[in-house]
This record gives C-alpha cells, structure tokens and sequence, in this order.
C-alpha cells in the first residue's frame, strides 16, 4: 500500500502528464521550458492534456514523441488532428502532422531546449516527430 501512494505521489508531482506542472502552466508558473499540448481524446472526444518540451519555433511547434505512437496523445493526434498548445502564457491552435521518416535525433538537437530534448533522446523507444502546424498571431 504504502509503495503505491508513494509511486502515485510521484506520479503526480513528476510525471510526464504531471497534474501540478499542468497547473503551473496554466497559471503562469511553469517554467518557460514546458508547454502544455490538448489534443482530442480518440474515444471521449473531450480534451486530453499532455506536458511537453517547448518546441516554438515561430507560427510551428515542434514535439517528438519519445516512445511514438504508443503514446495516447500520438494515437489522438491520428483520429484528430486539431490541437492547442499553450506556450509562453498564450493558447494557440493548429493541426499535428506525424512525420514519421524525420530524423528524429537531428530534430531533436534543432529544438529551443536542449536539456529536455537530449533526456528524451536518452529515453527514447520508438521516437517520433511531430509538426504542429500553428495559426498565426494576429
């Protein structure tokens, strides 16, 4: 019992759908590293949250999925493409593309934070990249 609270305090505080750095994000607090993506659940149809990397890069948003289309965010992005991603203290919208025959290590090193790319390249099964195509800021 006790090995499970404590795994699931962890899970919560540290995890890669960590609920207090979604929080963080969402007011403001997270550090500038973060962003947090929603797709649309696959069989609910309702948002779904996920913590990534900042990967902004002008009116395109660059992720890659570290363990491909295991991950249900992947598998949302292929039943929907449309997203948000709230980055820098502002939603935007846009459309994923799956791409996958990109070098996903050279992507990886091209993306604004280093630090979180190159734990993903450590961790990584089956890597996949993600292009998020956003709609402009007016």
């Amino acid at each position: 019992m006790r090995r499970t609270l404590k795994y699931r305090i962890l899970r919560v505080a540290l995890g890669p759908g960590s609920q207090v750095l979604r929080w963080q994000l969402r007011h403001g607090l997270a550090p500038s590293a973060f962003a947090l993506l929603e797709t649309i659940g696959r069989r609910t149809g309702k948002p779904r949250p996920v913590c990534v990397g900042n990967g902004l890069d002008g009116d395109t948003f660059w992720v890659i999925a570290a363990h491909g289309d295991q991950a249900d965010w992947v598998r949302n992005i292929q039943h929907d493409r449309r997203v948000r991603v709230l980055v820098n203290r502002r939603w935007r919208t846009g459309w994923a593309v799956i791409l996958p025959d990109d070098d996903t290590a050279a992507r990886s090193r091209q993306l604004p934070v280093q630090w979180d790319a190159a734990i993903g390249r450590a961790i990584a099964t089956t890597p996949l990249t993600i292009r998020i195509d956003l709609v402009p800021v007016a």
